[in-house]
């Protein structure tokens, strides 16, 4: 019989080592502020609706204007409250995950001397 010892594998040791490799994680730039602009509300009942019509026709040339009930004027008002609601709870999660994916040398230089897992013994003299 021809064999070699190249049909049983050697056994070899294998080293694990584990290291921490510090990722850059780009941070969007923020959207600038949002510049909106003041329309001009009119208040028309069957009281001033001929003054209305007149000052409306001499400023604009033409009388076309859009009417809205009181119940959805009110509408109008909370979904206006609703979108701001939402975007300052997005913006306080950008925030969030903006500080927690920046560098710790970045943030301040003010280390706690606490670890970060386990007890802490007052022994060390920080409490």
């Amino acid at each position: 019989m021809i064999s070699s010892c190249s049909l049983i594998p050697k056994k070899q040791e294998v080293e694990v080592i584990t290291k921490a490799i510090e990722r850059t994680i780009i941070q969007p730039v923020m959207p600038r502020e949002i510049d909106l602009k003041d329309p001009y509300w009119y208040v028309v009942s069957d009281k001033n609706i001929d003054e209305f019509l007149s000052r409306v026709e001499k400023d604009q040339g033409q009388v076309v204007f859009f009417a809205m009930s009181v119940p959805d004027y009110e509408l109008m008002a909370y979904n206006m409250q609703e979108l701001k609601r939402y975007i300052n709870e997005l913006k306080e999660v950008v925030v969030y995950y903006k500080k927690v994916t920046t560098p710790q040398n970045k943030l301040e230089n003010k280390e706690s001397k606490r670890p970060s897992v386990g007890i802490f013994s007052p022994k060390d003299g920080n409490e």
